[in-house]
């Protein structure tokens, strides 16, 4: 059930040559230096034949100019840090690579905002803001390759969203270049700016579909002065629970990630001498919490205190305090390493789910019973940011022609439930079948409507998210 679009034909040389007039020769790659490139997770290899590679908006409008007149589809590719495929291509389509423009334009402590084009990755962005004192709070496992830009056509999330929230809430403002090649300039730099539509939210979380986003506002925050990690166990998934629920209140705004593994991925990353184990793999439940504060010796002493509450009221097993960067990298280093559980399941599926918190133990329940049903031996992980309902699924089962049984084993189950069948992935081509289960005739109508009203020749990431449906 992939949905892949149909090929479209080669691009004319007249349109490539007025392409290198614009960006220069090394602005526009061919041949081997496009198919070598890397295609991205869960591609075998790059179909397009052309990449363009920008510099400024003005580039991109006028890229967009010429391919809107030309009925050329584009599909424009950030950090290629993504997992539904929403970045792959076709024979006869044009890559627009984000890569160049990688600029930080402006930082404002005073207002705690910047200006950035839409290339300057993730990590890079952080350490920029450090001599400031200012922080950017999105943060997942792809900041060393993700772009910002990518980051807003996603609407990231991460690890910290359960107090800071998705990259939705850190633009303040944009840039954006059309189908037909206007550019929207919409570089707000307020907080509160209520007049009228608020047109930047169309074009976060579109995946590229309804146009180019080149340059953003972002919000900044203070630089957390104090970071205390912990990880705890414990043998039901309901004191998992309560023990968010007690952490998040008592920690009075602090808490910053609250993320689970359960037994299967903590025993794979642990094992075979991948990660030191800091408690015993003998729980079926652990989770990392994280707390930022303004105050070394206080937010230690709560913290501490905290989870010493929470042990004497037998909200979990045990717990390990991180003493020093080395502990906490050790503890975070179990939760983002995803390179063994996709060596040791194969075929390797990945999933990204949200629901309530309180539905989740059912959940996870129902899906493992589905897939040991069809494939007892199959492998199967949960993972997540379950601070804010978001669960990831690693699974290791079946064959190569078993993708679409897989998949109903994880989604079908989040429809008596009213779950997401992504969190925080986006749709792409992979779960374009499944968006149906989120989203209801009338909501898919109105998509439809306003990818016509922006991009009516269907030229921008063509094939992404819609399924083959009657509108």
């Amino acid at each position: 059930m992939s949905g892949e679009p149909s090929a479209a034909g080669a691009p004319s040389s007249i349109l490539i040559d007025k392409l290198r007039a614009i960006l220069g020769e090394s602005g526009v790659l061919a041949g081997a230096d496009v198919s070598n490139r890397y295609p991205g997770y869960f591609m075998d290899r790059v179909e397009a034949d052309i990449l363009l590679r920008p510099e400024t908006t003005e580039q991109v409008s006028q890229v967009m100019a010429l391919c809107h007149a030309a009925d050329q589809p584009v599909v424009i590719q950030g950090g290629m840090s993504g997992w539904v495929r929403a970045t792959q291509t076709r024979r006869g389509d044009i890559i627009l690579s984000l890569e160049r423009m990688n600029r930080i334009e402006s930082v404002d402590p005073a207002n705690r905002t910047a200006i950035v084009q839409a290339g300057v990755i993730l990590e890079s962005f952080q350490d920029h803001l450090e001599p400031y004192g200012l922080s950017f709070p999105l943060d997942l496992g792809g900041r060393g390759s993700c772009q910002l830009g990518g980051n807003a056509a996603t609407n990231a999330g991460g690890m910290r969203v359960i107090r800071y929230g998705m990259m939705r809430e850190q633009v303040l403002g944009m840039e954006v270049v059309l189908a037909d090649g206007r550019v929207l300039s919409s570089m707000n730099r307020m907080i509160k700016n209520n007049t009228g539509y608020d047109l930047k939210q169309l074009f976060i979380g579109s995946e590229g579909t309804l146009g180019v986003i080149t340059r953003l506002v972002l919000r900044l925050r203070e630089r957390p002065v104090s970071s205390n990690t912990a990880l705890v166990c414990a043998d039901s998934f309901d004191r998992i629970a309560k023990l968010l629920r007690y952490v998040d209140g008592a920690l009075g705004g602090l808490l910053s990630a609250f993320e689970l593994v359960d037994n299967s991925f903590y025993r794979v990353n642990t094992g075979a001498g991948r990660h030191a184990a800091p408690l015993g793999s003998d729980k079926p439940y652990y989770a990392m919490i994280e707390a930022l504060g303004s105050d070394h010796e206080r937010d230690r002493d709560l913290f501490e205190a905290v989870l010493a509450d929470a042990a004497e009221k037998g909200l979990f097993d045990d717990a390990i305090v991180a003493r020093s960067e080395k502990d906490r990298d050790a503890i975070w280093g179990i939760r983002e390493d995803l390179e063994h559980i996709v060596h040791d399941f194969q075929p390797f599926y990945a999933f990204d789910v949200s629901l309530p918190v309180g539905d989740m133990e059912a959940y996870m329940a129902e899906v493992t019973r589905r897939l040991k049903a069809i494939w007892p031996d199959g492998g199967i992980a949960f993972l997540g940011h379950v601070g804010d309902g978001n669960l990831h699924i690693a699974i290791g089962a079946g064959g190569a022609g078993d993708r679409e049984q897989v998949e109903a084993c994880v989604y079908e189950p989040l429809r008596p439930i009213g779950g997401s069948v992504s969190a925080e992935h986006g749709i792409g081509l992979e779960k374009k079948p499944w968006l149906s289960i989120t989203r209801n005739p009338l909501e898919r109508g109105l998509m439809r409507d306003i990818k016509h009203m922006l991009d009516p020749k269907g030229i921008l990431n063509p094939g992404k998210i819609f399924a083959e449906e009657a509108p």
